[in-house]
């Protein structure tokens, strides 16, 4: 990441910050790994909840979040559940469109671009027939995700073009589902 300079705050952030962050990063790289927790308990039927809280980043464990964020992953009543929140791939849409908006924000003002506006329409496709295992060749997730960014900076379109190419293969989520990452799910009987 390049950083900004001239302005104290772009885009609702502190360029001395990014800055400070960037640099403190190139002369001690380790301060770059973090680990991400989540905890989830299912609750009844199609019903479950995440909670998230501490994480491992900068070198330390984190301890800002005084109070943990909870998440109700529901499902349609055409999917056996009765809408107790948004499904797990909604979740994962959202997650894409977060990440993405922040990678492009962060960037950007990095670049020294400002951000008039940016809005995103997410949208995939899953057949069931993967999920049900009635059709083995038929991936089980999403096939394809199509993201329609909406966005006015003070740049010229290509390097506008630039900035969204880049987040888009910088942004940690979009990459995370765009390669193969291994999961390794171990059952605990404790």
């Amino acid at each position: 990441m390049k950083t900004a300079s001239a302005k104290a705050m772009m885009n609702g952030l502190d360029t001395a910050k990014l800055t400070e962050t960037v640099a403190a990063i190139q002369a001690d790289p380790k301060l770059a790994r973090f680990e991400f927790r989540a905890s989830n308990r299912w609750i009844m039927g199609a019903e479950n909840r995440s909670t998230i809280q501490g994480f491992y980043g900068a070198g330390r464990e984190d301890d800002s979040r005084r109070e943990p964020w909870t998440f109700t992953n529901g499902e349609p009543p055409v999917l056996l559940g009765k809408n107790e929140g948004a499904n797990p791939v909604e979740f994962l849409l959202h997650a894409i469109a977060g990440c993405v908006t922040t990678t492009t924000v962060a960037h950007a003002t990095a670049r020294g671009i400002n951000i008039e506006s940016i809005s995103t329409e997410l949208s995939g496709d899953v057949d069931l027939l993967g999920f049900l295992g009635l059709d083995e060749s038929v991936p089980a997730g999403f096939q394809k995700i199509r993201i329609k960014m909406r966005i006015k900076a003070d740049c010229g379109d290509k390097e506008l073009e630039d900035l969204v190419r880049f987040a888009e293969t910088h942004s940690p989520t979009a990459s995370t589902v765009s390669r193969p990452v291994p999961i390794e799910l171990t059952i605990a009987n404790d």
